[in-house]
């Protein structure tokens, strides 16, 4: 019996063998098998590049000279310090600092993980600690939206759940790549990101917003892409929270959270993202304090410290080889199971590597020391750990480690690339989860009056500061709902906004009465709310049957803030996804598409092509300006390829610096009124065959019938070759012997007779317009046939236009064009609308009105017309100012609307006389032929544009995309000395802007 029991001996354990590596097989396989295609697929079903694998396993001959040297090098108390990574802060006093010194001389810690502070301060930190240790340091950073998420003085990332909208997978790999450039700037070779947990649970306290949602394969494709761009640009990624804390409904930081799931689920969900990233080269994985009855069955064990969870599941099932790290052992969800040390060495012997901030460092030492001495823990097992820390060390560059250049800090957080990138991520963040009969973009401006009431407790500013930039939309604020509503009875269109302080653990529910207010405004008028909190919030909102148009921002900034009015308005489209179930309704993955209407929008620079340091220079020049006094302020725009990329006020509305200028204060444009208000119109009636090029002004005005000018041909008009004089001073006809205004022609009181204002208290007899075109009329002409820049010109055109409609030239700039624009900025005689508190005057007339000319226009003659002319009479802003040149950059089309023909607007930018030296184009100003000019030199002979007399530049490049405003009051107090062209400050800013643009790639 006993001999044939032996003969069986060999049978048994070929069996077992058999039956052990068919496990490792499945388990490995299973792994594998769960792996699709590693290749991206863009819009149009195209295959992208494949994600890359990262090999941290491999060791090279003289990695492995390397490790060994080190590793032999040390002591059994130093080759346990490997394992161990200290909290470390840069915002605390010297005790702190030097408690780390005595950590890192005395128990030769392998690492710190960094957490608040500064980054100058934590540089400085870390060299010192660097220099002083014998093995170099790791340096981790828990930061998973970007080193803002401890630091301050940078720029913050979007949370993980508001990057989980994003469909564009690039963006997040760009977002994972300016991260790691950040941490390597700091010294930094682990960043304990991208979260993998899947956030089932709504209400999960610790989770939620840093999980990129709820869809397993969306979190693992996102994570994928975060993961790609830091490791592929030398930052090592850490999975966390293994095996998964998406679902939990405490935190883990007070008490130990409980997972109910099955073993089936966990692999299936839980596992999912970790089986895809281990394939592709994750380098590390962080294990959470969790209790997982499915897989341990010890009541209230944390997985952490879980044999069963971190070497069986873990290492042996999903066959990862990288580094191994504890979540921190301070936390109460370890802490209160076993005490300091003892925790230590339970989470080392379940199969962790790096024991992250632990409690006491000596006693841990000590503990596991002491095991090791007890041969509880093999020499095998420590130099597996300690191996792995020191490989982990070489490849990130630590064996030959360079201290951080503390100077170039300063320049490298907060890169134009990272700004730009941020413009980037929240255009297509912002998700539209409603849009009942397409709201969404607003279009017909001039048939909406539009309010705007805020909700929640945090800043709006900037996005009703956006929302103005696009149309005339008025806040309504009332804490009595029932007066609210009373208050938005003429308004058929109602913007709603949700604000709440960012934090990714606070609490953003809307409130009772907040509910009930969207809810009353919405059963009344077309509302549109937007949401700039977490989405989980709109939750509590019963029902959106009311609402017509719902938008996600996600987070409270300025980044969402612009992106979701940029929205609203059609300059940009809607392209995110919820990631995560707010009803039955809106479901995860669901996100609408919107129209994207022509108007303008705004981003960073580098976004179309424009280096956003050069283009700072326009800071000087301008300031430059000011301090000289060549104008007492001003504002300036940039826009390039539909995108304003630079709006500034600069300087006060005078010289004794009490008001600033804003961007939203209104300029005296002088003469840019014929390329923004008359024109536009002729423009229009050209497209309708009411003149040609052809057409002759004795026919279009029967004032010049039998006059010298009647032959006079509308292009030779409009190019300024129709031999007329510059101008006439028709105002000093209607002074009296002391060079006052005449009583003859003046009153200081408007009456039917004495109709037109020309200033304060001073109106003209409504007869003497058709003295200035009879004026007009019978001047004499110049003898030769040359280029000669006339103000007759457009006060012919103004009357022209007027008679050929019937409607007065105000009327119609404002009917045609800027209420469909939203050019709401833009008037004559802006003081019937605006408070003269937002005009900057534009001069202490000494001839002719005896004041101070403030919201009155400062032209004499338009002054003399009642404020409206062809040539003058405008006011307006830098924004409203580039919108109509976008409409012309866009050859007549600007919000979805087409307002004339391309093929006209082709005809009037064209310079018909340019051989003969004329550079003008049929109403526009155009490039220099010679030397000076309007320019810099630089523009296209395709641009466009105008100068005013009052100090104003408006000016487009369709070769390069460009619209260029420049709007001040250079006239105050005294417009005799033109400094401000003397010392070409409008030509020389254009010369910046042309310099600033980046070569194509």
């Amino acid at each position: 019996m006993k001999s044939r029991f032996v003969q069986l001996i060999p049978l048994l354990l070929t069996l077992i063998v058999v039956v052990n590596c068919s496990t490792n097989k499945v388990r490995n396989n299973s792994v594998k098998n769960t792996e699709p295609v590693s290749v991206r697929i863009d819009e149009s079903g195209k295959e992208k590049n494949e994600i890359p694998k990262f090999d941290y396993i491999s060791v090279s001959s003289a990695e492995k000279k390397w490790i060994d040297s080190v590793y032999n090098s040390l002591t059994i108390e130093e080759r346990i310090g490997q394992l161990f990574m200290v909290a470390a802060y840069s915002n605390k006093d010297s005790a702190h600092i030097k408690s780390l010194d005595k950590l890192i001389d005395e128990q030769k810690i392998g690492g710190l993980i960094f957490f608040q502070g500064g980054p100058v301060r934590q540089a400085e930190m870390t060299n010192r600690f660097q220099k002083r240790t014998k093995t170099p340091l790791f340096i981790g950073i828990d930061a998973e939206w970007g080193l803002s998420m401890r630091l301050d003085s940078v720029n913050r990332f979007p949370w993980n759940m508001t990057l989980g909208a994003i469909q564009d997978l690039k963006l997040i790999e760009e977002a994972g790549k300016q991260m790691a450039l950040q941490s390597k700037k700091l010294g930094i070779h682990f960043n304990f990101a991208p979260v993998l947990d899947i956030n089932t649970n709504p209400k999960n306290p610790i989770i939620g917003n840093r999980s990129f949602g709820e869809d397993k394969e969306k979190v693992t494709e996102r994570a994928m892409a975060l993961m790609t761009g830091l490791q592929s640009n030398g930052v090592f990624a850490t999975g966390k929270h293994f095996p998964g804390h998406g679902a939990t409904s405490t935190d883990s930081h007070f008490t130990l959270p409980f997972i109910d799931f099955s073993q089936e689920h966990i692999r299936d969900v839980e596992f999912y993202p970790y089986k895809r990233l281990i394939n592709k080269g994750l380098a590390s994985v962080m294990v959470a304090h969790l209790e997982v009855p499915s897989f341990e069955t010890r009541k209230g064990f944390p997985s952490s410290i879980s044999n069963v969870i971190v070497t069986d599941l873990l290492k042996n099932e999903l066959n990862f080889k990288g580094l191994i790290f504890t979540d921190a052992l301070n936390m109460k969800g370890a802490s209160n199971f076993k005490s300091p040390g003892d925790i230590d060495l339970a989470a080392f012997q379940a199969g962790n590597d790096i024991l992250l901030f632990p409690e006491n460092v000596p006693v841990a030492i000590q503990k596991i020391k002491e095991a090791y001495e007890q041969q509880l823990i093999s020499e095998e097992r420590l130099a597996y750990s300690v191996k792995k820390i020191l490989q982990f060390k070489y490849k990130a560059g630590l064996n030959k480690y360079k201290p951080i250049d503390i100077l170039s800090i300063s320049t490298t957080m907060n890169t134009p690339e990272m700004v730009a990138l941020q413009n980037r991520l929240y255009e297509n963040i912002v998700t539209v989860v409603r849009n009942k009969a397409s709201i969404i973009p607003i279009k017909n401006l001039e048939k909406d009056k539009i309010a705007y009431v805020k909700l929640g407790d945090d800043t709006n500013g900037i996005f009703l500061e956006m929302l103005k930039n696009y149309a005339d939309v008025t806040e309504i604020s009332n804490s009595n709902l029932d007066s609210l509503l009373a208050d938005l009875t003429d308004y058929s269109k109602v913007i709603i906004s949700y604000h709440k302080a960012d934090g990714a653990w606070k609490k953003h529910d809307l409130s009772s009465e907040e509910i009930r207010s969207i809810n009353e405004i919405a059963k009344r008028k077309k509302v549109i709310l937007s949401s700039f909190v977490k989405p989980y919030a709109l939750s509590t909102i019963p029902t959106f049957e009311d609402i017509d148009g719902v938008i996600l921002g996600y987070q409270n900034n300025e980044m969402a803030q612009t992106a979701v009015a940029e929205l609203i308005f059609g300059a940009i489209q809607a392209k995110g996804k919820l990631p995560v179930s707010i009803n039955e309704e809106f479901k995860v993955n669901h996100g609408l598409t919107t129209e994207k209407i022509n108007r303008l929008g705004f981003t960073h620079p580098q976004n179309v092509g424009v280096d956003a340091l050069v283009l700072q220079r326009i800071d000087a020049i301008m300031q430059k300006a000011i301090r000289e006094k060549m104008t007492p302020g001003g504002q300036i725009l940039v826009a390039r390829k539909g995108k304003v990329i630079y709006q500034k006020a600069f300087g006060f509305h005078t010289y004794d610096n009490q008001v600033m200028v804003k961007n939203s204060d209104i300029y005296d444009v002088a003469s840019l009124t014929k390329i923004v208000s008359t024109l536009p119109n002729v423009i229009q009636l050209y497209d309708v065959k009411k003149v040609t090029l052809e057409t002759k002004l004795g026919d279009m005005l029967p004032v010049f019938k039998g006059t010298d000018k009647e032959n006079i041909i509308f292009k030779d008009l409009l190019s300024h070759y129709a031999r007329l004089q510059a101008w006439i001073p028709f105002y000093k006809a209607t002074l009296n012997d002391e060079k006052k205004p005449s009583d003859k022609y003046y009153r200081k009181l408007y009456s039917e007779d004495f109709p037109f204002q020309v200033a304060e208290n001073l109106y003209l007899r409504k007869d003497y317009q058709d003295s200035i075109l009879s004026a007009i009329a019978t001047s004499k002409l110049l003898p030769k046939k040359e280029y000669k820049y006339s103000d007759f010109t457009f006060i012919i055109l103004k009357h022209f236009i007027e008679k050929s409609t019937g409607k007065t030239l105000d009327e119609l700039s404002e009917k045609n064009f800027y209420a469909k624009i939203g050019a709401t900025n833009t008037l004559y005689n802006p003081l019937k609308k605006v408070d003269m508190s937002i005009i900057p005057p534009s001069e202490e007339d000494a001839y002719f009105r005896y004041q101070t000319i403030q919201g009155y226009v400062h032209d004499m003659t338009a002054a003399m017309e009642g404020g409206v002319g062809g040539h003058a009479g405008i006011f307006s802003n830098s924004m409203d100012m580039a919108k109509i040149m976008q409409l012309f950059l866009q050859k007549g089309n600007y919000g979805g609307q087409q307002f004339f023909t391309p093929e006209t607007f082709d005809i009037f930018n064209t310079c018909y006389y340019c051989p003969e030296g004329n550079r003008r184009g049929i109403g526009f100003d155009k490039p220099q032929l010679g030397k000076s000019g309007p320019t810099c030199g630089c523009a296209s002979m395709t641009s466009f544009g105008h100068t005013g007399f009052t100090g104003t530049m408006a000016w487009a490049d369709p070769d390069k995309e460009l619209v260029y405003i420049f709007l001040s009051n250079r006239t105050y107090p005294n417009a005799d000395k033109n400094l401000l062209s003397q010392n070409n400050i409008r030509e020389d800013i254009q010369q910046v802007i042309y310099d600033a643009i980046l070569p194509e790639n």
